[in-house]
């Protein structure tokens, strides 16, 4: 019997694989008779590569490399229906994505399928369906229009914000609430004491098995952590690495400076980040996925 227990799994919404513009355009202003009817009339029309396309792209070509049974899987979640989402379907046969499973609700919200498919992540366009799986305990994100580059080779880059994103955002409601002088304060007494895990940890730790595949000098996943943070507030966060036994390939402590050119000096595929303004600047660079967790999205 199929099982996905052993697999790194994403699942990704069709509007973030494709872009659907023109036919939620419809939606939006017609109703979802109309939409259905476009859809239908333009099912063998291929739609155009969406944000999160290169990103899929690469990550399914880890199981090419790799050979035997398969490693990675990446999983169609779509408010369309079934009847609605062969355009979808042909779209993926064309552009030869190996994608065989989906889940198609029909204009309802397909979160509720995340946590029995055995997602590890989930990215959207839909900012409540992102929240509802953050909720289940699923690193989720959701992707800022056109934030999409050109691959430039076939090694996957993810990048990471810390605090609220792999971390818990603990130390951000300090900085939030006392300032700046307050969680250097707190974070220099706290230097020993491991921080606690925010919602992207299990999948930073899934992505690190799945290096661990592969040899020192062949492994076709890299990973950053790109944070505001600067010394001395930079040695908790190394001892909290290290007490999760989880390793990153590089660390770019920036001290407030803006993060678009290091992120696209790394070359990230994606990057994610808690806080909207920061998501606004890095996607100018880089696609962009925004997490909508902890203090910095109380106010939304």
């Amino acid at each position: 019997m199929p099982q996905l227990t052993d697999k790194l799994v994403i699942a990704i919404s069709s509007r973030a694989l494709f872009d659907l513009q023109d036919s939620h355009r419809v939606f939006e202003e017609q109703g979802l008779d109309a939409f259905s009817q476009y859809q239908v009339e333009h099912e063998n029309d291929v739609l155009r590569k969406g944000d999160a396309f290169p990103l899929v792209e690469k990550f399914l070509q880890i199981n090419e490399r790799l050979g035997g049974e398969s490693r990675v899987e990446v999983i169609l979640l779509s408010r369309n229906s079934a009847d609605t989402g062969l355009r979808v379907f042909n779209s993926i046969e064309h552009y030869g994505l190996d994608i065989t499973r989906a889940a198609f609700c029909n204009g309802e919200s397909p979160y509720r399928y995340i946590a029995p498919f055995g997602c590890h992540l989930f990215l959207s366009s839909d900012g409540q369906d992102v929240r509802h799986a953050l909720e289940q305990g699923v690193a989720a994100a959701t992707l800022v229009a056109g934030g999409a580059r050109e691959r430039r080779d076939d090694t996957l880059r993810f990048a990471f914000d810390g605090d609220a994103v792999i971390f818990s955002d603990e130390a951000e409601q300090i900085f939030k609430r006392d300032g700046l002088a307050a969680f250097a304060a707190a974070e220099r007494a706290s230097a020993q004491k491991p921080l606690g895990g925010g919602p992207f940890k299990g999948f930073l730790e899934a992505l690190q098995r799945l290096q661990a595949e592969f040899g020192p000098d062949s492994c076709p996943i890299r990973t950053a952590l790109v944070t505001a943070r600067s010394a001395p507030a930079h040695e908790r966060v190394i001892r909290t690495l290290r007490a999760w036994h989880v390793r990153i390939d590089e660390s770019v402590f920036l001290g407030g400076l803006p993060k678009g050119e290091f992120l696209r000096a790394f070359g990230a595929d994606v990057f994610f980040d808690d806080q909207p303004n920061h998501c606004a600047s890095a996607a100018e660079h880089v696609a962009t996925g925004h997490v909508p967790h902890g203090v910095a999205n109380l106010e939304e």
